[in-house]
């Protein structure tokens, strides 16, 4: 379907996906307005470059000649979903328009289009590749999962040849898309109430996806185990593979340095360059790897980017710095699947001092993975000193029964853990005062926990009045 002189309107536009389809449609020439239920940065950056944005679902809103895109998260009985359908428009999801973007894009002279996936670092490489390419003079198009800090927003569009996008498995909807570079981060069990028989359904997808385009170039991490499984099942690809060991791309001499590091990079066993980080952790090395095996497989020199990886801070959300007072360090970190946290605690208690605590605050996203993944969230705690559990955040499902956070609290065998129940408003007041002077504090999950460092910010200037 063609974007050319179409209406579009978004039902919860303000979503960090939603709303990085918008901007983009909007700079593309397109009429855009959309509808949430409450205003947020993402909704406030689309009214600022004319975005017409409803606070509240009106189905006044829906008129004959728009294309309706809906979240997810919207249910049938939505007033604007039923008016939509009263007029007899189709609804579409996200993921198709982003299809139709990247199919448009796809038809230019000289046009490429990478795309990024995987369980885990998906919005990171998408967003770090997008960044790297703008600050080295390009102009690219993107669709990404975050706000990238130093550029202030989450999609653009622009008509130079690269299009980057974070393409999504966790429903299926990757198997729509075309890519000229396919990026797979890595590959295990999530979203387990979609994939029904776990990883097999899960690589069966990712095949279809790379089906859709059988010789393009797939970029791929091979010191994952789930991504070893996939080759071997699907040997038929053209795989690249970055990792730290025997692979085509490979970053050798790795040296951390507080929130940093430093490494080489050396493909076919010759070396290229040296890369300087100054974000935490081991994965942050494979995301950077990932990222320049992609830009040099698209034909760009390693001159004209390498300095720029020093200079990314890291996506929104992703160990994104909130507040520091009081000698307290208060981070923010979208993890939410059991590796995602283990990578990021393991990352930050590298970087700790010994007079540090790792404060770890966890908000388990959705009682379904909690469910599925009971054990592996039980093993994922170990470098936190202190662990503190909020209720669950339901993303919209129903409670099942014995599947909550004071139960999970209760049965995970860390040393110093604690639920604390409530909205995350009436947790910021219980877990001030049992921060420390000198305390690294994480807020780790994908729903509203997101808010909790500002607030424990204000609780502490409450108690100076």
């Amino acid at each position: 379907m063609s974007i050319e002189n179409k209406v579009f309107h978004f039902i919860a536009i303000g979503g960090v996906g939603m709303s990085a389809l918008a901007k983009y449609l909007k700079e593309r020439g397109c009429e855009v307005t959309g509808s949430d239920v409450q205003e947020s940065k993402y909704t406030h950056l689309l009214q600022d470059m004319g975005i017409k944005v409803t606070i509240g679902h009106n189905k006044n809103l829906i008129k004959e000649n728009m294309t309706v895109v809906a979240s997810s998260a919207i249910k049938n009985d939505n007033e604007e979903i039923i008016r939509a359908k009263e007029l007899g428009l189709k609804i579409y999801h996200r993921s198709d328009i982003l299809k139709m973007i990247s199919d448009e894009f796809s038809i230019r002279n000289n046009s490429f289009f990478i795309g990024f996936s995987g369980t885990h670092g998906k919005t990171t490489t998408s967003g770090l590749c997008s960044y790297i390419l703008k600050k080295s003079g390009y102009n690219p198009s993107y669709v990404v999962g975050g706000i990238i800090p130093e550029i202030n927003t989450n999609g653009e569009y622009n008509q130079d040849k690269y299009f980057c996008a974070e393409l999504d498995e966790s429903d299926g909807t990757i198997q729509k898309y075309s890519t000229d570079i396919a990026v797979i981060n890595n590959m295990e069990e999530d979203h387990l109430d979609y994939y029904k028989n776990g990883f097999t359904d899960i690589a069966a997808t990712f095949n279809k996806y790379l089906s859709n385009k059988p010789k393009q170039t797939v970029i791929i991490n091979n010191d994952d185990e789930g991504n070893k499984k996939f080759m071997e099942l699907y040997p038929q690809y053209n795989f690249i593979t970055f990792g730290t060991n025997n692979a085509d791309y490979c970053a050798k001499n790795i040296t951390f340095s507080g929130l940093g590091s430093t490494f080489e990079i050396y493909k076919n066993k010759e070396k290229i360059t040296n890369i300087e980080l100054t974000v935490p952790g081991r994965h942050n090395v494979y995301n950077s790897l990932a990222v320049f095996a992609a830009l040099n497989e698209s034909g760009i020199d390693a001159k004209e980017y390498k300095n720029y990886f020093k200079t990314f801070s890291g996506m929104g959300r992703r160990f994104q710095k909130v507040c520091e007072f009081s000698g307290i360090k208060i981070y923010d970190d979208y993890a939410h699947h059991p590796s995602e946290i283990k990578t990021t605690l393991s990352g930050v208690k590298s970087a700790k001092s010994q007079n540090q605590r790792v404060v770890a605050i966890f908000q388990p996203h959705r009682y379904t993975r909690l469910q599925s993944l009971w054990n592996e969230f039980k093993k994922a705690f170990d470098d936190a000193d202190e662990l503190i559990i909020t209720d669950v955040y339901s993303a919209g499902e129903d409670k099942i029964e014995n599947i909550n956070s004071e139960r999970f609290s209760k049965e995970i065998n860390h040393k110093n853990v604690k639920y604390i129940s409530g909205n995350i408003d009436e947790c910021a007041g219980k877990i001030y005062p049992e921060l420390k002077e000198n305390d690294i504090v994480i807020t780790l999950g994908a729903g509203s926990i997101t808010k909790l460092g500002k607030l424990i910010q204000q609780e502490q200037e409450y108690s100076k009045v």
